[in-house]
């Protein structure tokens, strides 16, 4: 069932997505940097993001990281989902963008990006699904098809896995090995 508060443009948006690139801090985290005595910035990540990545992965849609910081903890959480394309410390993110469309034959229409700052705006301006999160910098929030209700870290990802599963009709496939 697709929730009452998507509009059909939301779902036909959503049906359309053929990969699924995912900004990092305020996104698959809650923006929140910390650092330890000796520098180490770390991150917590949603598990309930993680299980959404890994069952929309499975119905054939796959996952990308762009982020313009770079840091170990996003490669070790990538590897952890099995996420292929990850672009770290990539500042125009337009550059990274380009490489992924160029690797996996898509077109920028056929990808789904989430993300929370102006930084963002350039790919959110060029995708055919753009979605950012509730604490999304205004000028954001204005140029998005699509907010989600969950806060970055807190879900977002995994209604928009959710809500990309759900319009391409393969939501009830995903979850059925846990319900049998």
């Amino acid at each position: 069932m697709i929730n009452a508060d998507y509009t059909l443009d939301h779902v036909r948006r959503a049906a359309a997505v053929r990969l699924l690139i995912l900004d990092v801090d305020g996104i698959l985290t809650d923006g929140s940097l910390t650092y330890g005595a000796d520098g180490e910035v770390t991150k917590t990540f949603n598990v309930l993001d993680g299980m959404g990545i890994e069952l929309l992965q499975k119905t054939g849609v796959p996952v990308a990281i762009i982020s313009a910081r770079k840091s170990a903890v996003v490669v070790r959480r990538a590897a952890d989902l099995k996420i292929a394309h990850v672009y770290q410390g990539t500042h125009d993110k337009r550059i990274a963008f380009a490489e992924l469309l160029a690797l996996t034959g898509l077109t920028a229409a056929d990808c789904a990006y989430i993300g929370d700052d102006v930084i963002d705006l350039p790919l959110l301006r060029q995708v055919g699904f753009a979605v950012t999160v509730p604490s999304g910098h205004g000028e954001v929030q204005h140029r998005v098809h699509y907010v989600t209700r969950a806060s970055g870290g807190r879900g977002a990802v995994r209604e928009l896995c959710d809500l990309i599963m759900r319009a391409q009709h393969s939501y009830d496939a995903a979850l059925a090995p846990y319900f049998a």
